[in-house]
């Protein structure tokens, strides 16, 4: 080596200490900006917090919980009111809310378990499935156009209610009990679009996947979904419909506010063949492990593969078809519908709704950020469509809850 090869031993620490100012400059200006991400989460959850409140005692609610999380743990948790008037039980972290349509995500994951293990392919014409649906009348094609996509995206043409009619008689069930009460009603049954060509909500169209996942695997749907969902995901006290005695001590009973008083709802519904459509019951930690899964954990990559690929979960949130109603039918700021999931594209945040007997219920997730939050009530006010938004106390929670995502990403609007 020459010596204008050679280094003077001034200029390498010279630039040692380039490197160790770039270097501390860098992580001074990362300590900032996670403080700074702390104090406006701080600062947004204050606020929710407040809103929250306030807009329960307003509306009379009886019962909700609310948790927030981020990178996989809980970083912000509210508990309000009371799980059983009767029992005078208040709400608690124990406590076990009806999922009510957050079911159709189960039954959304464990179709595209069945696609991956090549059991059925998305684009199977249900009728393969399904032959009993030839009875449907199709004026917009043959019904063998009709798709398992088509089911998981809500575009297939069905309609919306599983019974063709309506009823709050006592002695009428809450949901049909057997298939064969479901197939009776084919030829009363009617595809109102073309298949693919927009959005409806349709309860019957994930029942309809329910039985195909029966059918396939020969397990019941409820058995199905223990072994391969909540069994590999530790949701040890998540089931569907009849509580199990040992957990009946935790669940939550459901209300109606009708001309400003409470009525209590059913309690502990069977929802029979519909089970697949909304019979979900579980705790909010059972839940917080369902939205780390979607969320992801590189800990647990290994485990949470093994129940879903990640690339097929962000197939689920592929855009299929516009809407601007969320699963409960409410005006909302979802724009489109994946398979099962709702999308907002605007600001990242996929989940699910659900009402049922009186649940009001709500998951949300923005997998870039690793943030979620789960948001339930025991309670519903069925309000009129043309409601304001100031005076829906749901909405006026809900749009506290997206400021709370925008604290956390200060990219969504």
């Amino acid at each position: 080596m020459n010596q204008a090869e050679q280094k003077q031993p001034s200029e390498i620490v010279g630039k040692y200490k380039v490197i160790a100012w770039f270097v501390l400059t860098m992580l001074f200006l990362n300590t900032l900006m996670i403080k700074a991400q702390s104090n406006s989460f701080s600062e947004s959850f204050k606020q929710f917090e407040k809103i929250y409140e306030q807009e329960l005692q307003k509306s009379g609610i009886v019962g909700s919980s609310f948790m927030f999380v981020r990178d996989n743990k809980v970083v912000a948790k509210k508990f309000w009111g009371t799980a059983n008037l009767e029992k005078n039980q208040v709400v608690n972290e124990d406590t076990i809310y009806h999922w009510a349509s957050i079911t159709k995500t189960l039954t959304g994951i464990a179709i595209m378990q069945l696609r991956e293990r090549g059991l059925l392919k998305l684009d199977d014409p249900v009728v393969k499935y399904l032959p009993e649906l030839r009875a449907v009348r199709n004026p917009h094609g043959e019904m063998s156009e009709i798709t398992i996509r088509h089911l998981l995206s809500h575009s297939a043409g069905f309609r919306n209610s599983t019974f063709p009619w309506g009823g709050d008689k006592d002695w009428h069930p809450h949901e049909p009990q057997d298939w064969e009460q479901l197939a009776a009603m084919f030829p009363y049954t009617e595809i109102l679009f073309k298949p693919g060509s927009r959005f409806s909500y349709s309860n019957p169209g994930v029942v309809f996947l329910g039985r195909i996942i029966e059918l396939i695997t020969k397990d019941d749907y409820e058995v199905y979904i223990d072994k391969n969902i909540f069994k590999p995901l530790e949701m040890h006290r998540s089931y569907f419909d009849a509580t199990p005695y040992h957990l009946v001590q935790y669940r939550s009973h459901s209300y109606y506010i009708e001309n400003g008083g409470q009525k209590p709802a059913r309690f502990d519904v069977n929802t029979g063949i519909t089970v697949s459509n909304g019979g979900l019951n579980s705790p909010l930690p059972d839940m917080v492990k369902y939205l780390n899964f979607l969320v992801g954990d590189p800990a647990k990559q290994d485990a949470y593969e093994g129940v879903l690929k990640r690339s097929s979960l962000k197939e689920m949130w592929l855009p299929v078809v516009e809407t601007s109603r969320d699963a409960n039918g409410n005006k909302s700021d979802v724009s489109h519908v994946g398979l099962t999931f709702f999308i907002n594209r605007q600001n990242g945040l996929i989940g699910h709704s659900g009402d049922q007997n009186g649940f009001i219920m709500y998951i949300d997730f923005q997998p870039k950020m690793r943030a979620a939050s789960i948001l339930a009530f025991n309670t519903n006010q069925q309000l009129p469509d043309d409601t304001p938004p100031e005076k829906n106390p749901v909405r006026m929670m809900r749009t506290a809850l997206r400021k709370l995502f925008e604290s956390v990403d200060g990219t969504t609007k």
